[in-house]
């Protein structure tokens, strides 16, 4: 496996594979692996011939007062990790090689509709600076397939939008969440919670999975369902951003007709915002 950090050396690498009708396959990361990233690899792994991970901790998706500066940056362990799992090249650019006339400077994509409500009203901004950084990425190595975890559902969703509407020719897969054996979803924010923090946060997946199967068994009160939720995480010790259910194709509150429902939670412990989602057909 190669790290290479220059756009000039990368392409001249995939240049090679190419030559030899090799299929490349994407998984765009900011670093700090679990086996949740690593799953996405082996996923991409199955659909390409070549694997490329980026690693880049995209200064443009995150707010002001977010965690930008103490994001993990763990570059060594992460190589290690995608050396195990059969990768094949590690992507690793500088902000310089990204953005190089700068953030300011920089074209932008927005997304509509998808990007607005749940994480998009918490974070304004945020998909602003996930698409544009995936479309860049996408020019940069031009996959045949790009990898996103389900985990974060909403993000899946722009970035399918976003390649469909601009007619860009990479395939988007999307792969399960990776879980904990106490079904706490894998994250690399994760690592901030303390011990007492940890403890409290599978409440999250307890409350998905109690309110999913209220729905399968018949409910459609989604609004109070919703609330109800959001109350057994407050009880649980979670200050609640959001506890949405959504159309799982439009992310628009649910309507008692919707056959596909997706339920989509922000929640704090402590400092720390983790996010989780289900999908319900009914």
């Amino acid at each position: 496996m190669r790290t290479v950090h220059s756009l000039k050396e990368l392409r001249a690498i995939l240049r090679g594979y190419r030559q030899q009708e090799k299929t490349i396959g994407l998984v765009p990361t900011m670093g700090n692996l679990h086996e949740g990233h690593i799953s996405l690899v082996r996923k991409a792994a199955e659909a390409a011939d070549i694997v490329v991970t980026s690693i880049f901790v995209n200064p443009m998706q995150f707010g002001a007062n977010e965690d930008l500066d103490t994001y993990p940056r763990t570059l060594i362990e992460d190589q290690e990790k995608l050396g195990a799992a059969g990768n094949t090249l590690v992507f690793a650019p500088s902000a310089e090689e990204v953005y190089p006339d700068g953030l300011a400077r920089h074209t932008r994509i927005v997304v509509p509709e998808v990007s607005d409500g749940h994480c998009g009203a918490s974070r304004p901004g945020h998909f602003e600076g996930v698409a544009t950084v995936v479309s860049v990425l996408f020019n940069m190595i031009q996959p045949d397939f790009a990898v996103f975890g389900e985990k974060d559902f909403q993000q899946l969703a722009v970035i399918r939008k976003m390649t469909r509407d601009l007619m860009m020719p990479v395939e988007v897969i999307g792969a399960p969440t990776i879980r904990e054996e106490d079904g706490l979803a894998k994250s690399s924010r994760n690592g901030y919670l303390s011990e007492q923090e940890r403890m409290i946060a599978p409440a999250i997946y307890q409350a998905l999975k109690a309110t999913s199967e209220k729905i399968a068994s018949g409910r459609e009160d989604f609004h109070a369902l919703a609330q109800e939720a959001g109350n057994s995480l407050r009880e649980a010790g979670l200050s609640l951003d959001y506890f949405n259910i959504a159309n799982s194709q439009t992310l628009k509150p649910a309507a008692p007709e919707d056959r596909e429902v997706t339920l989509l939670v922000a929640a704090f412990l402590g400092t720390t915002r983790l996010i989780d989602n289900i999908s319900v057909t009914r």
